[in-house]
């Protein structure tokens, strides 16, 4: 899967859920929802985020800010 860049996807190596910021090669480049550095991920690792994913991803991000976490 080749996933377009804005999307919200699943590294299922991790399970973490980041947002397509490119392609690299043959890796697919991912930045976490809540901002910071990006990882690289297998094409074959990755499936689109459901929408209850996606709404826990900017829920612990706002949980996150909230507390002063991050900026």
């Amino acid at each position: 899967m080749r996933p377009p860049v804005g999307v919200y996807v699943v590294d299922t190596s991790s399970g973490r859920i980041g947002i397509v910021m490119g392609h690299e090669g043959p890796y697919v480049q991912l930045r976490p929802h809540s901002g910071g550095r990006e990882w690289d991920v297998d094409p074959g690792a990755v499936r689109p985020a459901t929408p209850a994913e996606r709404l826990r991803a900017a829920t612990a991000y706002a949980n996150a800010r909230s507390r002063g976490e991050v900026l």
